[in-house]
């Protein structure tokens, strides 16, 4: 066996030709820290500074109240239904529902033949 080592080469390329450099990511924590005590020392020095928000305050919108609870009246009942059937009849239902299914082999050709 006798083969040449070392590295591939792509063909036509130009082999003094360096390939694509990379750029190197700036640190974004850094500055996002350094924002913030910024932000921080700026509401410091104005005289004003915001107080964080309750704990039991609720921040949502009335349309996003309305949306959870139409959500968990809706899982109740949907719990509450079935709560309401036994496993029995779960099964013969679902297998009433399978029975009442067309299988893809019973489909009949269409066209010649």
């Amino acid at each position: 066996m006798s083969f040449v080592g070392g590295k591939l080469k792509l063909k036509g390329a130009d082999p003094l030709k360096g390939g694509v450099k990379k750029k190197k990511k700036k640190k974004a924590e850094s500055t996002e820290t350094n924002a913030a005590g910024e932000d921080e020392i700026k509401a410091s020095i104005e005289g004003y500074k915001l107080a964080p928000p309750k704990e039991g305050t609720d921040m949502r919108t009335e349309a996003e109240k309305k949306y959870e609870a139409a959500m968990t009246k809706r899982e109740a009942e949907r719990i509450k239904k079935q709560a309401s059937k036994t496993h029995r009849e779960r099964v013969n239902e679902f297998n009433q529902y399978l029975t009442n299914l067309s299988e893809h082999h019973d489909i009949p050709k269409v066209g010649p033949g």
